[in-house]
């Protein structure tokens, strides 16, 4: 597998995952949803950076292999992803929703 599909794969799958985790704009300046927002993109985020880390582990038979596995390794991956996020993560959800305060500041 060559590298430029490889990152447009991840990047596909991480535009779907925040797209697919946000609701509607945040037009009347509701804070929480601003939070809520940044925590998401950053869980995406950190699935998305935990999902190599994965990809090579396979699981001892009798009991592992097939797609089965698979879809569960994935769901298992973002839930972990979510529970860096929930528990502070790595500060990008901090970044992430200064900067989208700072944007609804200059409208």
């Amino acid at each position: 597998m060559n590298t430029l599909s490889t990152s447009n794969k991840l990047s596909a799958e991480a535009a779907m995952m925040a797209a697919s985790s946000t609701s509607k704009p945040v037009a009347d300046g509701n804070i929480e949803q601003l939070r809520k927002t940044a925590q998401d993109f950053e869980a995406s985020f950190l699935s998305q950076m935990l999902k190599p880390m994965f990809s090579n582990l396979s699981a001892a038979k009798p009991f592992g292999g097939g797609t089965g596995e698979d879809m569960w390794r994935s769901l298992q991956v973002k839930e972990y992803g979510t529970a860096i996020a929930q528990k502070g993560g790595i500060g990008l959800a901090d970044s992430v929703f200064r900067e989208m305060l700072k944007l609804q500041e200059v409208k």
